[in-house]
């Protein structure tokens, strides 16, 4: 076992993304209704009640935090705030709704644009990922770092096999899950070599990813090699590409090399 965080927002974040996670879990037992926020946008009974939780315990416990979240009315506070709360309630809401375990509670906090907290939790597979600027990442209070692979031949990556037919032909195994704060951290406890994803994603998907991704030893940017920088007047973020430094510098070659 590590020795406990120094870092209060971890602490907090932690128990947040706990709590939203046993309302995650209960309603995947006894299942929840869904429907459509925009086309191929799905959104269910879950996703709200985890989110209402979530603002109750973090905007009691920092009231001067800005806020961002998938599943409410971005309200600007997170422009001004000195940190900001950056959070998906339920990241892989497809999963849930087919009744796959692949779904995660994803709470990061950003200062400066950039995150010095995050925790990752998967409910169904009891997995807390969860980090803070200077203090590392761990997997259940366990040090994690990312593999140390160097070639594609062999790798284990996630992201879609239908569009990375590519990578497949380098010998890797590409294997799905929905939700990409989820992918991320399982690259970042090297339980996977790479995480590659074609499409932009969103700020409260890459958040808490990212400082677990860098205090693991690893690397998130996009296919360019590019850091990301959050809470700016955009939300979107480029494609991402997650894996150790060696692999990570390889990928990003073929990427950039394929585009």
């Amino acid at each position: 076992m590590t020795s406990p965080s120094a870092d209060p927002d971890r602490v907090l974040i932690r128990e947040a993304a706990r709590a939203a996670g046993e309302i995650l879990a209960d309603f995947f037992r006894r299942g929840a209704e869904a429907w459509e926020k925009s086309r191929g946008n799905p959104v269910t009974e879950a996703d709200l009640a985890a989110e209402t939780i979530l603002e109750s315990l973090l905007k009691t416990a920092r009231p001067d935090y800005g806020w961002l979240s998938e599943e409410s009315v971005d309200d600007g506070s997170r422009l001004t705030a000195r940190r900001s709360f950056v959070i998906d309630p339920m990241d892989g809401t497809r999963a849930f709704i087919k009744g796959k375990p692949h779904f995660t509670v994803s709470i990061g906090v950003v200062e400066e644009g950039r995150p010095v907290a995050g925790a990752i939790f998967n409910p169904i597979t009891d997995e807390m990922f969860d980090a803070a600027e200077g203090e590392g990442a761990t997997l259940n209070d366990e040090p994690i770092h990312p593999s140390e692979r160097a070639t594609l031949a062999g790798a284990r990556l996630l992201g879609d096999p239908h569009l990375s037919r590519g990578l497949l032909e380098e010998g890797t195994t590409i294997e799905s899950r929905n939700s990409i704060a989820y992918r991320i951290a399982l690259v970042a406890a090297g339980q996977f070599d790479a995480s590659v994803s074609p499409r932009p994603k969103s700020d409260w998907d890459l958040a808490a990813a990212d400082i677990i991704m860098s205090e693991a030893g690893g690397l998130l940017t996009d296919h360019a090699g590019q850091p990301y920088r959050y809470n700016t007047d955009s939300v979107l973020c480029r494609p991402p590409l997650a894996a150790g430094p060696r692999l990570h510098a390889l990928l990003r070659d073929r990427l950039q090399n394929t585009a």
